[in-house]
């Protein structure tokens, strides 16, 4: 078992306490990497914090698990795999990134010949995943491809028919291509509204719906089998979970919208954060650096969420997609050992969208009893053209709330009014918004979550917790399981009885 006698032992002092004792705090809570700044002065990290985690990271040999994931090791034990996301952006096993880049060589030829109209005329892709299959897609494409006219695309991941219906109103059956992501091609939802898209496509007279159809999957064999053309399956590698897949063939959908070019400056921002996650020290290192002010909130302040607020409309589905990572990640009660970790994981991700937020839920965030570390994520150049004023305005909120909330206000006559203060957040500014920063924006929350599992104990490559309620949902529709009297009652309400 990890000793965190030293981390636990670290004294509570205030946040403007810290700035007052230390007059180079800013610059060593700070760094700048691949175009995004880091500032976690605004934490109770201190030098003798960062020492602590450093002691445990070594004891816990970060650096070897480190190098282990990238050398295409089976650092996923539960499932006897390598992890090799980072070898599709060109950091991994020589092997593994081989490999990769022939599958993103497949993958761009095919959006060659359909550019070239090879699958007939096409405006409108409809991708549908669910997970990891669909959140990092959905996320890139909302942040990146705004500008954009060269398709338009629509990625459906909820198994509510709503979901699609409201897509079938907008696009053209005939000019659309179904791209079905899914690493198995077996999971339940996904596979269903992949049916219902061609029962549309049929039923609006496409001779062929399924010469208009794109897999995306681990299993090419079982997208053969279910219909898809092999010349159309874009296969990735069994060691790409889905929450870190959005760099392989599940890309594919902002790979043809924002173009390919586009696609490899995204893939080389996350490859300049490998790097920087790899060879930096553990004190200049901006995942670790995130990591330990995590950890730091979750075992000695006893804090259970953080909570990101996206200060750009683009990063809106950042949250979202954060709340996967992190939570499928290392939402775990037991370690690589198979023994109970005995001390609290991950906490809950949640979040939101500034200055939204600040008429929601901030008053809990500087009043309410709960300590919640906030990260705050800004750019500094605007992705509008309106008057600079809007995006003046919005920065300054988001600067001045972390200010506010280190700060706090005294009111002796109205405690109503007072905001107690000490209450930490982080800030990630990056200069611009584009595919290279974004790509290491996320490369940068992977290796985060990477460390606090090293550090926890914690294989965060398998999430076998999603499993059980899909079961029992599988045997609901059968008509068998063996339910709670509430349960039951719930199917026959619904008049859900097999």
């Amino acid at each position: 078992m990890a000793d965190w006698s030293a981390i636990e032992a670290l004294p509570q002092v205030r946040l403007e306490q810290l700035f007052a004792d230390d007059a180079g705090r800013l610059d060593r809570l700070s760094l700048d990497v691949a175009g995004i700044h880091f500032d976690w002065s605004k934490t109770h990290l201190t030098a003798d914090a960062v020492a602590a985690f450093e002691a445990l990271a070594k004891a816990q040999d970060l650096a070897g698990k480190r190098e282990a994931m990238f050398g295409g090791q089976h650092v996923n034990v539960t499932e006897d795999r390598p992890v090799e996301h980072t070898a599709e952006r060109g950091e991994g096993a020589p092997e593994s990134v081989k490999r990769a880049a022939g599958y993103h060589a497949r993958m761009r030829t095919l959006i060659d010949a359909i550019e070239a109209d090879a699958l007939g005329p096409v405006r409108h892709i409809l991708h549908v995943g669910i997970g990891g299959s669909a959140l990092g897609p959905h996320l890139l494409v909302d942040a990146l491809g705004r500008e954009s006219d060269r398709y338009d695309v629509a990625i459906v991941s909820n198994v509510d028919g709503m979901a699609l219906e409201d897509v079938f109103e907008r696009f053209d059956p005939a000019a659309t291509l179904l791209v079905v992501a899914s690493k198995t091609f077996t999971t339940t939802e996904t596979m269903m509204n992949a049916e219902s898209v061609l029962a549309w496509m049929t039923e609006d007279g496409v001779e062929d719906p399924y010469g208009r159809v794109i897999a995306l999957t681990a299993s090419p064999e079982k997208a053969v089998e279910w219909g898809v053309d092999e010349t159309r399956v874009l296969p990735f590698g069994e060691g790409v979970g889905g929450r870190y897949s959005l760099w392989s063939s599940i890309g594919f959908p902002a790979a043809i919208k924002l173009g390919w070019d586009q696609f490899e400056e995204l893939l080389e921002g996350a490859a300049e954060m490998d790097r920087h996650f790899r060879l930096s020290a553990l004190h200049e290192n901006a995942p670790a650096m995130a990591a330990f002010a995590d950890l730091y909130y979750t075992q000695v302040r006893g804090a259970e969420t953080r909570a990101p607020f996206a200060y750009d409309e683009r990063l809106r589905l950042l949250p979202s997609y954060l709340q996967q990572l992190e939570m499928e990640s290392n939402g775990k009660s037991v370690g690589v050992d198979g023994r109970p970790i005995g001390r609290p994981t991950a906490p809950i991700t949640w979040g939101g969208v500034g200055t939204d937020a600040q008429h929601a839920v901030f008053q809990l965030l500087h009043q309410g009893t709960h300590l919640i570390p906030v990260e705050f994520l800004a750019v500094i150049e605007a992705g509008d053209t309106l008057d600079e004023e809007h995006h003046r305005q919005l920065l300054l909120n988001a600067f001045a709330q972390g200010a506010a909330l280190m700060k706090g206000k005294a009111n002796p006559d109205n405690p109503a009014r007072a905001y107690p203060g000490d209450r930490p957040s982080s800030t990630i500014l990056l200069e611009q918004l584009d595919a290279r920063t974004l790509g290491a924006l996320i490369a940068f929350y992977e290796h985060r979550v990477f460390v606090n599992g090293v550090l926890l104990g914690i294989n965060s490559f398998d999430q076998f917790g999603v499993e059980l309620g899909k079961e029992m949902a599988k045997e609901a529709a059968k008509g068998g399981g063996d339910f709670d009297p509430s349960t039951t009652d719930l199917i026959k309400r619904a008049g859900l009885e097999a």
